[in-house]
């Protein structure tokens, strides 16, 4: 087991964070998702890959809504991307977006030999463009559920256009919302120039999504923070 997934952890214990991984999540983790594991834990930017627990946890997410019609912005190598692959149902889509299309390829051919390739509608490029475009074909309220692992600097503007696309009821999930950890560190404390930069905007976007009375909302300490929103208007 790679020693990335247990930096983005924010269990406080080693022991407690390989008991929940050797219990409950690798002996379920399916092969597809394995291979996809180890293959990306070779790559130098292994540590933005979702965490096999985050995995474990969305595949539930989907399975519980009977999601059909998903989105995805950001994919890096394709973990989470398979993992709603395989958990939407053989005639489920997923509009996939990134920036980089060289990563991607890196976990399609696993993608493809376990059958999912068919429902990823996958775009190279800028996610805004997209979401306006969708926006102007009058898409909103289409979408069950969208996983948002990307550009902290554009989460509200993600936000600002999902909350249309979603249909009520639909959930929007947004990664790395607790950034490290470093959201409760006080801003006088020395840190990481990378984690100074997008902590501001990972809590600008936790303070608007506490304000929205469009969402239900949770926010929850799975992998380096998960928060789930749910459409209610």
């Amino acid at each position: 087991m790679q020693d990335n997934n247990r930096t983005k952890s924010l269990l406080q214990s080693d022991a407690l964070f390989y008991y929940i991984l050797e219990t409950s999540v690798l002996p379920r983790e399916p092969e597809a998702l394995k291979e996809l594991r180890e293959l990306t834990a070779k790559h130098q930017w292994s540590i933005m890959t979702t965490p096999p627990e985050g995995g474990q946890f969305l595949s539930l997410l989907l399975k519980l809504m009977n999601a059909k019609n998903t989105m995805e912005i950001g994919v890096y190598t394709g973990y989470s991307l398979l993992a709603t692959a395989l958990a939407i149902p053989d005639d489920g889509k997923i509009l996939a977006m990134d920036i980089n299309r060289e990563n991607y390829e890196l976990g399609l051919p696993i993608i493809k030999k376990h059958g999912v390739a068919h429902k990823i509608d996958f775009k190279e490029g800028p996610a805004l463009p997209v979401l306006d475009q969708l926006i102007a074909d009058k898409k909103q309220g289409t979408f069950d559920y969208v996983f948002v692992d990307a550009d902290k600097d554009n989460y509200l503007n993600y936000h600002k256009r999902l909350i249309e696309l979603v249909k009520v009821g639909g959930l929007i999930v947004y990664d790395n919302t607790l950034w490290m950890g470093s959201v409760a560190v006080p801003p006088d404390e020395s840190m990481p120039k990378f984690f100074v930069y997008y902590r501001h905007f990972v809590l600008e976007l936790n303070k608007a999504l506490a304000a929205d009375p469009r969402i239900e909302m949770c926010q929850l300490p799975v992998g380096d923070g998960v928060t789930l929103c749910r459409r209610i208007y």
